[in-house]
């Protein structure tokens, strides 16, 4: 019996070709969903392999020059990649692992495995240099082509325009859900499948792009030495990969989930999930996170809630702890991929509701009481010990606490001279230091700062003009932060100094 169908909502054919009948393989090319299971694509592509009955070739490549390329982002992809060979091995399946040992190396790879293929699938992305790099495969391919949406629960050609609130955005995926839940793609996508074994690759690919060796993929420190990007920026202090993407969801859904409603906000506490860094490249599957929760809930499809009018309660139910997270995961997460679909311009201050820019154009000139320099800011030397701490968590680890981000952005909008700055600066501070940075969550949260998905606020101030406005003296008031500061804080922590001055 043959696996299920991938949804056709979830496919986007790339060019007019047709399958080549002659070819020697099924090649999928992993570019944003690097993992062995709960991946669209990967399904996508053993569908076609057995209808065709052909071998599979899986081909995941790393650049290396990357926009924001560095230690920390290549030991985490490696890391994944050497998960995933060892996810492949055994099964029936050619993965050929390829990173470019410099700029331009691995340019011609794909044309000469696409060139011997019957069908090419790829991972349908909507942000980053993605879309860019598969438009332009996509004039080079002359067989048949195939983007592949795994992106959420919700699929990307289910909205035909941006959302400019999540409410709204929350209004439609309820709708969606209701009308029909959607499938999952399979956790053992190898289940009931039989495939012919690829043979070797011709010589004068294997001489030309040699595969990664054991050195690379365990992300050697004399293997990193040899690229050319930013060392400064060290490796995280976790790793990437698969299998330490499902540890750090089962410890989430066992330990902080209960907590999240209340806690999440609060960084002494650390109840958030942690799991952006994994989604972002792919190693998590945000279908796989959804069904852990809903394991751990004991939930099935048929206690689904009826569309409440986008309210953040009762649609799912589940408890108040699974629903806070489900709208983030589902509602919030989700609202910033629809708009990077629909928007190409996610990135620029003009990609903004009107009212926001109006505003900041009105104050454009406003007097700032600080303002601060890149390089002060990636070095955490502003005046506030609060945003200071953040930008040291930010730096040493690749990760900031979730409440901090919206501070860490408010604060940089209020410290730079103009709106256009503040947005320059944020998307470089995030994009060189998270590893969650380049996603669609990352512009979703930097722009969020300027009015993206908010609406109007009362006072009217200086440099904001009517968008929200955050303020450190009050976040110290509202969360609990002492620990979080003691680790942070340097020599600006509780006890060393003027700590407020906003």
């Amino acid at each position: 019996m043959a696996p299920p169908a991938v949804p056709a909502s979830r496919i986007t054919v790339r060019n007019a070709a047709p399958p080549a009948a002659d070819g020697d393989y099924v090649l999928y090319w992993c570019t944003a969903n690097r993992r062995a299971s709960w991946n669209f694509a990967l399904d996508r592509a053993i569908e076609w392999a057995m209808q065709l009955r052909r071998p599979l070739l899986v081909l995941e490549a790393l650049r290396a020059d990357y926009p924001w390329a560095s230690a920390r982002l290549h030991r985490f992809v490696l890391q994944g990649m050497a998960a995933n060979r060892a996810a492949f091995a055994g099964k029936p399946v050619l993965y050929r692992p390829y990173v470019e040992p410099r700029a331009g190396a691995g340019k011609g790879l794909l044309a000469a495995l696409a060139r011997r293929a019957c069908v090419v699938v790829g991972d349908d992305w909507p942000c980053f240099f993605l879309p860019a790099m598969t438009a332009a495969a996509a004039r080079a391919i002359h067989v048949r082509f195939e983007l592949v949406d795994g992106n959420g629960m919700v699929p990307l050609s289910a909205s035909s325009a941006a959302f400019p609130t999540a409410h709204l955005f929350r209004r439609f995926w309820q709708k969606e859900l209701a009308r029909e839940f959607p499938a999952f793609p399979r956790p053992d996508p190898w289940k009931g499948v039989t495939l012919p074994l690829a043979g070797p690759l011709p010589a004068t690919v294997n001489s030309r792009w040699p595969e990664a060796d054991e050195s690379l993929l365990t992300a050697q420190p004399g293997a990193l030495a040899a690229f050319r990007f930013r060392h400064a920026v060290a490796p995280a202090p976790f790793a990437g990969g698969a299998p330490a993407a499902r540890a750090a969801l089962l410890e989430f859904v066992r330990q902080r989930l209960p907590r999240y409603a209340d806690e999440r906000s609060d960084p002494d506490h650390d109840a958030v999930s942690g799991l952006s860094p994994w989604l972002h490249f792919g190693h998590l599957s945000a279908h796989e996170v959804f069904a852990e929760v809903a394991r751990r809930e004991g939930w099935k499809r048929g206690d689904l809630g009826a569309p409440n009018g986008g309210s953040k309660e009762g649609f799912w139910q589940m408890s108040a702890a699974a629903e806070a997270f489900l709208d983030q995961l589902v509602g919030w997460r989700e609202l910033g991929f629809h708009f990077c679909r629909h928007r190409p311009d996610y990135a620029d201050f003009e990609s903004l509701p009107d009212w926001a820019k109006a505003t900041l154009r009105a104050h454009a000139l406003d007097p700032r009481l600080h303002t601060y320099s890149l390089e002060q800011f990636a070095a955490a030397r502003t005046h506030d010990p609060v945003w200071n701490a953040a930008q040291r968590e930010l730096v040493a680890t690749g990760r900031m606490h979730n409440y901090l981000r919206m501070l860490w952005g408010k604060k940089i909008v209020e410290w730079t001279q103009s709106p256009q700055q503040a947005a320059a600066f944020m998307i470089e501070l995030n994009n060189r230091y998270a590893v969650d940075g380049r996603d669609p969550n990352s512009y979703s949260g930097i722009f969020w700062t300027l009015g993206r998905f908010d609406r109007p606020w009362a006072p009217e101030r200086d440099v904001f003009g009517v968008i929200r406005w955050m303020s450190s003296a009050n976040t110290l008031k509202k969360l609990r932060m002492k620990a979080y500061l003691a680790r942070w804080g340097g020599d600006e922590g509780p006890g060393k100094g003027p700590f407020v001055r906003d």
